[in-house]
């Protein structure tokens, strides 16, 4: 009768690399760059997409961030109200340091506004919807669809499917997961030869 003991070498090595290669899946999550090689800025009227629409043609889930770069500005996370409205006053959180990494804790709606004056108005401000669970590697993500009022003053989505997002946005896996790749990689050449 076979039995399983972590005291024999090649035993351990593979049970240590079924859990490598599983937590690997965990520690993937992505940045993305609001705005581009534009940043963060005041829209002029000669973008050709919102802010709105390129949260829209990203996928975003727990653990990803959000990359603001920008000068004289400040991001806020503001409620669906003050979104909505573009009041500045109260904001759930406040940003002016030029280079801003807002990490997702949660899933649902996030509101972000410019705190400058006059800058919401014009269209400095987004909407992300972050997914509840991670899509598998192998498939290929669909984007987060925009909110809309369902007339009752709660948030509601959009379910329209907009496509994959584009390749314009920073997107990098963190070096987490490719370290844990590389140590899975070698994990399994020494099992083999074993």
């Amino acid at each position: 009768m076979a039995s399983f003991s972590v005291t024999k070498p090649h035993n351990f090595a593979f049970s240590f690399l079924v859990l490598v290669s599983g937590f690997a899946m965990f520690v993937t999550s992505f940045q993305f760059e609001v705005g581009s090689r534009r940043g963060w800025i005041k829209p002029t009227g000669n973008e050709t997409e919102t802010y709105d629409d390129w949260a829209t043609r990203n996928r975003f889930h727990v653990g990803d961030s959000l990359y603001f770069r920008y000068q004289s500005d400040s991001v806020l996370v503001v409620n669906s109200t003050a979104f909505r409205n573009c009041i500045t006053s109260n904001p759930i959180s406040e940003f002016d340091d030029g280079n801003t990494v807002f990490e997702f804790d949660r899933h649902g709606f996030f509101y972000f506004v410019s705190g400058q004056p006059g800058h919401c108005k014009a269209g400095q401000k987004m909407v992300v919807r972050v997914m509840a669970h991670q899509v598998a590697a192998a498939e290929a993500p669909n984007a987060a669809p925009s909110p809309k009022e369902n007339g009752n003053g709660e948030d509601d989505w959009n379910s329209f499917n907009w496509g994959p997002p584009s390749l314009n946005s920073t997107v990098n896996v963190s070096v987490a997961s490719y370290f844990l790749t590389a140590l899975g990689g070698v994990l399994a050449i020494l099992y083999l030869l074993m």
